[in-house]
Parts: structure tokens; C-alpha cells; sequence
């Protein structure tokens, strides 16, 4: 057969987006996947399914708490969870059938199994050896694990994010191990469905690295929500046995050691890297000291013609910043200039109220020396928040104080994960406040918050 121009390795949001964009600028293009569906963690296991699963969660919320305020009178609303979980189900099945088609479409060959590269150029999938002029590593990742602890998906017990999201019941009650994006989403699902949970974190506040104005409301709210944290607590161990499992756990305040009961424990202290198997080692490919691939600014490893993206290289773990690496090497690879704005990637917390984020906090400007000003704006004075009881949270916008240009913006409440991308364009363009706080803005709509923040930013909010 002939040389591929490309051969990817790993069909998840990097890998099939790079596939089809090569594909869009006249390259001849392979895609190997040992899945038996397309999509790679994200829409099999990952952001897909939990977000099928955080939507019909809120609507059970809806229908317990607000449907009788606004004159439905349901009466009562039982789980099917078996239903529920064939919901989540098809919501996947249509999204990788969607590639699958996506693929075909554009032409690209779907090299079934697992690849090892065997040499620069040549990728080995089953019996079959492919001859490529680039290769692409978008092996992705996998969940991490606390030392010592054992996770069994099958026993349903101690499980991590994968197992959680396939549990043969709803649990009476759940551990979670970590305070992060996963924790809290997937906390927060069972919580809605009645699961007593408590979420222990190492550190002092949830979400590391996010605002800490965010992070106190955020407890605040997914605490009245029925969650219980445990923070600055180290977890020791996890003792799994028949019908539940015990945590045992120190704080650090004080070493005091304490021990906690669950019918489930998710462990969700995050994810590493993924690239077993590949053969990286005999190829004399970078890593670094943390398991990451390493590239240069081209998404180019130390092997030439060998690049790599995603979750297997360097940056946040998210879905869109493996599908814009995906594009930028994808136009590398065929003589274009591919461009990524790591300062300008969002990162978004699919709970209720959503919690959005881009750009620099106010700590981080602060220690960086910058001289700010920060405009906030409550969903309280929000009339489309308040008209569909969703007016916890704020706006947060942070400017240069000399210069008034957006440097970043905090969300937390309904629809953040959407109003998030007009301050993601604005900072784009190179906006300031004032240009956003100028900018006609729908009413009654959420995001007439985000303009609100930009005018206390100013003279200050008219609603408030």
C-alpha cells in the first residue's frame, strides 16, 4: 500500500480532530484506535457520558425542588437508574457514531487496533506494519491512583471516574477522593440522586489553582446542594470490603487520624499521561521527569516526523486544548502555520451553577506584580437568573488598572460555561472592560452579568 502522509495514533477529541483537519488540507490520513467506538476517553468514558448523566441529575433537582414554585405539580419523581443509564448510553453512541461518519466523510482510514511505532515513519497495528510520512501521538490519558489504594472498577467499591459513571446502583452513600473538576461533578450527580457524599481533599480549598473568591462560594453552594467536605485531610488508605469500604485519613492540622464508611469511594485525584505500549523508550523520545511527552513549540518530540499532543504532552487535561493542538499540528504537518493561545484556554465545572474560568486569577496577578481592578456582578441582580432560580454566584472580571485590558474572568452561575467564550474573544481581540461594558448586551439574558462586571470595572454596575 501507499505511504500516509499522516498516521495518528488515538481517536480521542486530539487525535480525530488533527485526523480530519489533516484530512480538510489535502493530506492522506490513517487513525489508529483499539476502541471498539471512536472518541477516545472523552466521549466514552469521560466528558460525554458525565455530562448526560449531571443533566438528568438536575432535572430530578428541578422536578423535587422548583417545579412545585412554578405551579407543576408532578407529585413525586422516582430513578429509573438502569433508564438513566441507557440515556447516557445512547448519548454516547450518537456522538462516536458522529465520528465514525465524520471519517468517512473525510476519507480517513481507520486502522483498528493498537499501534507501536516501530521506527520513525512506521506504525505497526496487529500483523500490519503503515508507512507514514508524520505520525501523531494523541495517546491521551488515563486516572491517576493514590499509593497503596486499589481501584476495581468490576466490584463497584472503589472505583475510579470510569467506574463511577457504570455503577450497578446508586450508592446510600460515597466517599470522593479528591476535590477537583471530576470529584465535584461526579459528587455532585450522585448527591442530586441521594447518595450521602463527602468529598476529602489534601489541600485547604476545592478546585486548586481557581480563584479563591470562586472557591468559598463554590463549597458554599454545593454544600447547601447536600455534599460534605473533608479538607486539608491525606488519605492514608482505602479498605475495601463486602458492601462498602472504609477511608482512613489524616489531617495535617493537627495529625489527628480519622476514619470514614462508604458504600462507594471514588477515587478522583486525577489523571497522568498515557503513552504504554507505543514504544517510546527504543525510539529515544523526550520525556519528562513527570511522564508527559516532551515537545517543543511545535508539538515536534526529539524523533523527527514523530509529533505528539493533548493530554500526552504538557498543559491542562482538557478536551478542547487537545482539539486545538490537534488543528495547529495538523496545519504544521502541511506547510501551515498551526497557533495555540495557552493564556486564552477555559476551563468550565459542568455542576449547577457551572463555575467558568479563563485567563489570571486575582491571586495570580496580584503575585505577578500586575496592578488591577475587579468588577463583580451578582446573579442576584440578574432578572433571567432570578426567573429561573439560579441567582447564586457572580461575574468576575479582572483589568489592568493602567491600561484597562481584560486579564480575566471568573463565573460562577447559570450558563458560565457559555458566557465564558465572549470574554475568551474579547481577550482575544485584545479588549479592555470598556469594551465590553459598551457592547449592546440582549436582555433579559445571563450574560448581561458579564457586561455588569465590566462597568464595575468602571463608574460602576447599574443593577446592583
Amino acid at each position: 500500500m501507499s505511504t500516509y502522509d499522516l498516521i495518528v495514533i488515538g481517536a480521542g477529541p486530539g487525535g480525530y480532530v488533527c485526523a480530519i483537519r489533516a484530512a480538510q488540507l489535502g493530506l492522506r490520513v490513517a487513525c489508529v484506535e483499539g476502541r471498539e467506538t471512536l472518541g477516545g476517553t472523552c466521549l466514552n468514558v469521560g466528558c460525554i457520558p458525565s455530562k448526560a448523566l449531571l443533566h438528568a441529575s438536575h432535572m430530578l433537582h428541578e422536578t423535587h425542588e422548583n417545579f412545585a414554585k412554578m405551579g407543576l405539580m408532578a407529585g413525586h419523581v422516582d430513578v429509573d437508574w438502569q433508564k438513566m443509564q441507557s440515556y447516557k448510553a445512547e448519548t454516547v453512541g450518537g456522538n462516536t457514531k458522529g465520528i465514525e461518519f465524520l471519517f468517512k466523510k473525510n476519507k480517513i482510514d481507520w486502522l483498528k487496533g493498537w499501534a507501536v511505532i516501530e521506527a520513525a515513519g512506521k506504525v505497526k497495528v496487529g500483523d500490519t506494519t503503515y508507512d507514514a510520512k508524520n505520525i501523531v501521538i494523541a495517546s491521551g490519558s488515563v486516572p491517576s491512583s493514590l499509593k497503596g489504594v486499589t481501584v476495581d472498577n468490576d466490584a463497584g467499591i472503589v472505583v475510579d471516574s470510569t467506574g463511577a459513571l457504570a455503577l450497578p446502583k446508586i450508592p446510600q452513600s460515597m466517599v470522593v477522593i479528591g476535590a477537583g473538576v471530576i470529584g465535584l461533578e461526579l459528587g455532585s450527580v450522585y448527591a442530586r440522586l441521594g447518595t450521602q457524599v463527602t468529598v476529602v481533599e489534601y489541600l485547604d480549598a476545592i478546585t486548586p489553582g481557581m480563584d479563591a473568591e470562586v472557591q468559598k462560594q463554590f463549597q458554599k453552594i454545593l454544600t447547601k446542594q447536600g455534599l460534605k467536605f473533608v479538607l486539608g485531610a491525606a488519605v492514608s488508605g482505602v479498605e475495601a470490603a463486602d458492601g462498602g469500604a472504609k477511608v482512613s485519613y489524616t489531617l495535617r492540622k493537627d495529625n489527628s487520624e480519622h476514619m470514614l464508611e462508604a458504600e462507594t469511594v471514588l477515587v478522583a485525584t486525577g489523571r497522568r499521561p498515557y503513552a504504554d505500549g507505543l514504544g517510546l523508550d527504543a525510539l529515544g523520545v523526550q520525556m519528562t521527569d513527570r511522564g508527559y511527552i516532551k515537545v517543543d513549540g511545535h508539538w515536534a518530540t526529539s524523533v523527527p516526523g514523530i509529533y505528539a499532543i493533548g493530554d500526552a504532552v504538557p498543559g491542562p487535561m482538557l478536551a478542547h486544548k487537545a482539539e486545538d493542538e490537534g488543528m495547529a499540528v495538523a496545519e504544521v504537518i502541511a506547510g501551515k502555520h498551526g497557533h495555540v493561545n495557552y493564556d486564552l484556554i477555559p476551563g468550565v465545572i459542568y455542576t449547577m451553577p457551572e463555575v467558568a474560568t479563563v485567563g489570571l486569577t486575582e491571586e495570580a496577578a496580584k503575585e505577578g506584580g500586575r496592578k488591577i481592578k475587579v468588577g463583580k456582578f451578582p446573579f442576584m441582580g440578574n432578572a433571567r437568573a432570578k426567573a429561573v432560580m439560579q441567582a447564586d454566584g457572580f461575574v468576575k472580571l479582572i483589568a489592568d488598572a493602567e491600561t484597562d485590558r481584560i486579564l480575566g474572568c471568573h463565573i460562577i452561575g447559570p450558563n458560565a460555561g457559555e458566557m465564558i467564550h465572549e470574554v475568551c474573544v474579547a481577550m482575544e481581540f485584545g479588549a479592555s472592560a470598556e469594551d465590553l461594558a459598551l457592547t449592546c448586551h440582549a436582555h433579559p439574558t445571563t450574560s448581561e452579568a458579564v457586561r455588569e462586571a465590566a462597568l464595575a470595572c468602571g463608574d460602576g454596575a447599574i443593577h446592583v
